[in-house]
Order: structure tokens, then C-alpha cells, then sequence
């Protein structure tokens, strides 16, 4: 739905709605003065509606860098969409939209705010780590940050579980459903009622718990695995190395060695660059040939050139591994990318290596690097390292990335379809779009040795979801436990968590024991 707001209402340094939308409301953003498309406060002074500035957090309007969504995002018609369902669904709150790019756009919206009367606020989470709740929410007044789901997920997921530890005016919903975000936004009635900050803050939450549907019985396909003894698994450990390339991670790696026993060898790009420039173009072309055929398909500019640079990648992974005695390799890929010290993004090659048994992680994540390495020995299976994202309407946490195994049931077991296209966040390079099994029981976790912990939830492979936003294979799965839980963690995790198929509850709450790590339920 794409209702037009009415011209006559638009703020002063606009002549239209579309001109306000594709500049951000030029100098009106600059400044932060006041963006509304509703009637004047003036006009509305005979009501007692509790006004309600709608803040929408993003880099741009048209999206300027290489973040979720994706680089050159309108975001001009979900902002429309936003504005026009609230005020229709909610029509005893007057809602009063306005854009901020940064802290200091958000910095001088309460002051402004004070003269015109505002009783709350609604963030928009629109990218990732656009900090603009931070100050909205510093501010005291009642708050509800909202997240556009594979947009400001990141964000929403990392600064709202910092935030809940510091102060209690907000509330927070992360939902698919429009619906829902309109029922918490109602909530602002309560002020109009006399009601206080921490009655509003309540009542949001009895709205988002309500509904998200009730906890059910998972019914999952049957999946046999093989489970190493744990004394086994840590002797294997202790035995295995990892590569890191492109960061430093000096305390990190110095816990992972002491603490797992994982052996940490961090290098810089030139090793990997010389392995891609001596690489065989005959086999990286036979490792292309594989690809075109097996791939459901392929959308790349130049699908030759750039599945070759990806191939030789791939060889120059193998080879620095097979240099090093690594099990394991984690990239700095977005780093070396941007930086000009990758000629092509190391997913496929990441593919390869986890279908062959073996580790390939991204953006050198020592702990869930780790995390994989402890589970290979255990339960024999590749990991899916992602950036979730929370569904409340269906109960379901989505397993964002733009690498995945397509054989995550071992490397014995069978391989799922897969597309081959760009980074999302850049539209550049090549990735995977791996359409993972579904009905099978998740294990998802992140070991976390500085805190010397192993943080674990569980949930049911329902959807492979198909958008063109944010990273390109998602995994949806259908939680189980407390789903008000998963609010919780991450900015002591951050966002990334690793995905195994199969049930590896009590293996891993055995390997936690025998870690003497304690075992953290997130649902």
C-alpha cells in the first residue's frame, strides 16, 4: 500500500512529499527542525491525541554505503507504507514523522521537541548501526524502537539489549507484520489516559508477547547423528589451527588457545594474495565449469571473470591452509575486499571448505570460528555463521548471511540447491544463495571463551526466505522456548551465532561441562 500524504501538510522547506522522501527532507534534516505531514499542533491544539514523532533511522534515504539492506536502497516507499498504516491504524495518536542520519540529528530532536509538544517516540530502525535510538532513548521519554526486518536487524538486535540494561522508557517490536507494530504504536493511549512511562513500557510488552504465537510441538524429519565423546572432541581441538587473515585479535586469540585449545595463526593479506596470483588458471577454470553446472542458476555481470577470481580464491584458501597445517580459515573478507586486498570475495571458496569437512568462516569471527571447529569434532557437521533476525508474527529467528554450506548435513550427506549472485550489502563479487533442508531440528550457538561461556537455543528449519534484501540465503526456523529470551544476549555476543542441523542440546551442554564453561539457554 502506497497512500499519498497530503502536500498541503508537508514541512515548510519542502514544496512535495517525493521531494522530502528522495532528499530526506533537505535542509529539514540538516537542521532536525520538526517533520511532520499531519496537521499543526496548532490545527490539532482542540485535541488531546498523544503526539507521537515517528523517527526513521537510516544513512540515507537512497542508501549511500554498503550496509543491510543493500547499497542504493530507496527507502522512500517504506517510509510512505510506514507512515500512512500507522496513521490509519492508529488514528487516536497523531503521528508526527521525521529522518535522522546520525547521533547529532538525534541529539536535537528532544529539545525541538519540547516546544511542539511530543509525548513519545517510535524508532525506525532502518539500517544497522545507524545511532540514532540512543540518544531518543537517553532522553527519558517513552520509546518504542521498531525494526525494519533485513534492514536495521544488527542495530535493533545489539543496541536494544544494551539499552534494556540502562533504562526502562522503552519497548521494543520486531515483526513482519505492520499489524503489530500498529498495535504496540496504540499504546501511546495510555499517556493520553494519564498513564505513566512504565505502564506504557508494560503495556507494549503484554502487546508484542500476545502476539507472537504460542510455543507449539516441533514435528521435525528424523536426522541421525554421530556424536564424538567429548574427551575425544577437546584431544581434537587441541590438535586443530586456525588461520586468521586480515585482523588482529591478539587477547581474543591468547583465550581461544588457552581456553579451547585451538592453535591461532594470524597473518596478513599478501600471504593469500601471492596463493591467488599463483594459483592454477586451468583448475580454477574446471572449478568454474563445476559451478555453471551446478549451480540452479547464476545473475552476475560478468559470470566468467567473476567466478574465476572467486575459484582462485578458493585454491589460495586451500593452499595457505595447507601451508599453515590449518583445519580452519577466517577472513577479514569485507576488509580485504573494500581494501583492494582480495580480487574476489571468498565465500564460494568458504562453500567448498565446509563441504569438504573442513572450516571457512567470515570476517575473521575468531569465536565462532571457533565455535565450528569445536562442533566439526563433535558432531561432524558444518556450521552456518549468520546475522539473525527476530519475527515475532511467526515465532521464528532467520539466519541471515551470504554464505552457506550446501551439504549441512555432512559431508556424506546430501547437497540442497543453490544460487550463486552478488554480495548483497555491495552488489559486487559473487556469493550463495544455499537453499538449506527444511522439517529438521537447529542447534544454534556461540561459544564465547573470554566469558567462558556457550550460549544455546534450538528451532525447527521452516523457510528458505527469498528477498532481495540483506544477506542472500536466510534460514528461517521456528523457535523453541521462552522467544522473549532471544531479546536478550547480544551486545554481550554480538550479532553473529552459528547454526548446526540436528539436536546438539545435551552434546553441547556435556562439552560446556567438560569446558567448565557455563551453558547459557537463550530461549
Amino acid at each position: 500500500m502506497n497512500a499519498v500524504l497530503p502536500q498541503s501538510s508537508a514541512c515548510r522547506c519542502c514544496t512535495s512529499r517525493r521531494r522530502f522522501l528522495a532528499a530526506g527532507c533537505g535542509a529539514c534534516v540538516a537542521s532536525m527542525l520538526p517533520v511532520s505531514f499531519g496537521k499543526s499542533h496548532a490545527a490539532d491544539a482542540e485535541s488531546d491525541r498523544p503526539r507521537v514523532r515517528l523517527v526513521f533511522a537510516c544513512w540515507g534515504v537512497k542508501q549511500p554505503v554498503p550496509c543491510w539492506p543493500h547499497i542504493g536502497y530507496d527507502f522512500a516507499p517504506q517510509i510512505e507504507l510506514v507512515t500512512s498504516t500507522l496513521r490509519r491504524l492508529c488514528p487516536k495518536i497523531e503521528i508526527v514523522p521525521a529522518v535522522a542520519h546520525k547521533p547529532e540529528d538525534a541529539k536535537k530532536l528532544p529539545a525541538a521537541d519540547e516546544a511542539d509538544r511530543i509525548d513519545g517516540y517510535v524508532v525506525y530502525q532502518m539500517n544497522n548501526w545507524v545511532q540514532v535510538m540512543q540518544p531518543i532513548v537517553a532522553s527519558g521519554k517513552p520509546t518504542l524502537v521498531a525494526d525494519f526486518l533485513y534492514a536495521g536487524s544488527g542495530g535493533f538486535l545489539c543496541y536494544t539489549a544494551g539499552l534494556r540494561r540502562q533504562h526502562n522508557n522503552f519497548s521494543v517490536v520486531s515483526s513482519s507484520n505492520l499489524d503489530d507494530l500498529a498495535e504496540s504504536v496504540k499504546c501511546f493511549e495510555t499517556l493520553g489516559r494519564g498513564g505513566s512511562v512504565a505502564e506504557f513500557v508494560a503495556a507494549c510488552d503484554r502487546v508484542r508477547r500476545q502476539r507472537t504465537p504460542v510455543e507449539r510441538p516441533l514435528d521435525c524429519k528424523d536426522d541421525p547423528l554421530k556424536i564424538a565423546d567429548v574427551g575425544k572432541c577437546l584431544e581434537e581441538m587441541k590438535k586443530a589451527k586456525l588461520l586468521v587473515i586480515g585482523r588482529r585479535m591478539q587477547n581474543a586469540a591468547e583465550e581461544v588457545e588457552r581456553l579451547l585449545g585451538i592453535e591461532v595463526v594470524e597473518t596478513d593479506y599478501s600471504e593469500i594474495a601471492a596463493a591467488h596470483e599463483a594459483a592454477d588458471r586451468d583448475q580454477a577454470l574446471e572449478i568454474v565449469d563445476r559451478w555453471k553446472s551446478t549451480a540452479r542458476s547464476i545473475v552476475l555481470d560478468d559470470v566468467d571473470g567473476t567466478l574465476e577470481k572467486s575459484a582462485r580464491n578458493y585454491l589460495a584458501q586451500k593452499a595457505v591452509m595447507e601451508k599453515h597445517g590449518a583445519e580452519a580459515i577466517t577472513i577479514n573478507c569485507l576488509g580485504g575486499f573494500y581494501g583492494g586486498h582480495l580480487k574476489g570475495y571468498p565465500c564460494l571458496g568458504f562453500v567448498e571448505l565446509l563441504n569438504d569437512g573442513l572450516v571457512g568462516a567470515c570476517e575473521a569471527d575468531l569465536f565462532s570460528s571457533a565455535t565450528m571447529i569445536a562442533m566439526k569434532h563433535l558432531a561432524g557437521r558444518p556450521g552456518f555463521i549468520s546475522d539473525p533476525v527476530l519475527d515475532t508474527s511467526k515465532r521464528q529467528i532467520i539466519y541471515a548471511h551470504c554464505v552457506a554450506a550446501t551439504k549441512m548435513l555432512g559431508p556424506e550427506g546430501p547437497s540442497n540447491p543453490f544460487e550463486i549472485l552478488t554480495h548483497s550489502e555491495d552488489r559486487r563479487g559473487a556469493s550463495v544463495r544455499s537453499f538449506l533442508p527444511e522439517g529438521y531440528m537447529t542447534t544454534t550457538l556461540e561459544i564465547h571463551p573470554v566469558r567462558r561461556e556457550i550460549l544455546c537455543h534450538r528451532g525447527k528449519a521452516v523457510e528458505n526466505v527469498v528477498s532481495d534484501l540483506a544477506c542472500r540465503t536466510k534460514l528461517a526456523c521456528e523457535v523453541q522456548g521462552d522467544f522473549e529470551k532471544l531479546f536478550t544476549f547480544w551486545d554481550q555476543y554480538g550479532w553473529h551465532r552459528v547454526t548446526f542441523y540436528g539436536d546438539l542440546w545435551e552434546p553441547v551442554g556435556e562439552l560446556a561441562a567438560a569446558l567448565k564453561f557455563k551453558f547459557v539457554s537463550e530461549t
